[in-house]
């Protein structure tokens, strides 16, 4: 299963405590070394969608502690950093401070969190005033974070379109995806991708009235498409009407976020192996009524199939 969304808790290491020691030669004095530094919390960017996954049983991670100082004015060692990988996608906020980052970059590194500064021991706390300093400083404790990670597909296209349109099936043709498909609504319960002559195409799990408010798959899938370049909104040649079923899909959108109508969009007119020339034509000229940008396939016409491919590697 796909995890696009999820919480977490992040922690860097905290400092080591400094150490109170007093030499036992050549002169009595302090000695103590200071505490090591905690560790750093990092992210990376990687391309595996499935990251997200990892913090499911792990909803709590943290970076190494820094350890004690020791005598002999012996500093303790470092906490090591942790890396953390997600996806390229992620949009990570900080849920108490509201601050965010997005790694739409690939290989990209972030800090999230500083590790602590270990505390000095009693040797480096010695000044002509205190010379015998019986006391040492505690590290300091380590940024934590509480997050909250959301994944927003980076597809170049993305497939939309109301329940059973042929979306899974037409990524299947178009791409050597093996997305699961059935003639039933809802076979599609997560985003799937598929890669045409290097540029990712995302089956987006069908909308219904409503999506926008959390009907059917609801705004789970909606986030998804804010970042594709180029809508193909599927429309199967069997609808009763097809200018209602554009309306519903085109309403969802804009309740969600109005620029997702500002998007270059081409309607697919899909299935179209199960009408008659008379019926084609009539589909196609109401559809164009719709958007001027139509094309007609059918995963059962290679020629079809080979020309939308053309179109896309162009676009």
């Amino acid at each position: 299963m796909l995890v696009d969304e999820i919480g977490v808790s992040v922690k860097a290491g905290d400092g080591g405590n400094g150490a109170v020691s007093w030499a036992r030669w050549p002169a009595r004095g302090p000695d103590g070394g200071s505490g090591g530094r905690g560790g750093d919390v990092w992210v990376r960017t990687s391309s595996d969608l499935t990251l997200l996954n990892q913090f499911v049983h792990k909803p709590r991670v943290a970076a190494a502690g820094g350890k004690r100082g020791e005598r002999n004015q012996r500093s303790g060692k470092s906490g090591a950093d942790l890396e953390l990988v997600m996806p390229m996608g992620t949009v990570i906020t900080d849920l108490n401070t509201g601050q965010a980052w997005e790694l739409n970059q690939a290989a990209k590194r972030i800090k999230l969190c500083q590790g602590g500064v270990g505390g000095k021991g009693n040797y480096a706390l010695r000044s002509p005033i205190l010379t015998t300093p019986k006391k040492a400083q505690s590290g300091e404790l380590g940024e934590e974070r509480q997050l909250k990670l959301v994944l927003k597909l980076l597809a170049d296209f993305g497939l939309i379109g109301l329940p059973n349109a042929g979306k899974s099936s037409l990524l299947n043709e178009l791409t050597a995806a093996k997305a699961q498909v059935a003639p039933y609504p809802f076979t599609t319960l997560e985003p799937n991708l598929g890669v045409l002559d290097g540029r990712v195409i995302a089956d987006i799990p069908g909308l219904i009235e409503g999506a926008h408010q959390g009907k059917g798959l609801g705004i789970k899938f909606l986030k998804h498409i804010e970042k594709v370049g180029l809508l193909l909104h599927c429309m199967a040649i069997d609808a009763e009407d097809l200018a209602k079923d554009y309306r519903i899909v085109r309403e969802e959108l804009g309740q969600y976020n109005l620029k997702l109508l500002e998007k270059p969009e081409i309607i697919l007119l899909t299935k179209i192996d199960l009408a008659d020339a008379k019926t084609l034509q009539t589909k196609l000229a109401q559809a164009k009524k719709l958007n001027r940008r139509v094309y007609a396939v059918s995963i059962y016409d290679p020629e079809k199939i080979e020309a939308l491919q053309q179109i896309l590697k162009q676009t």
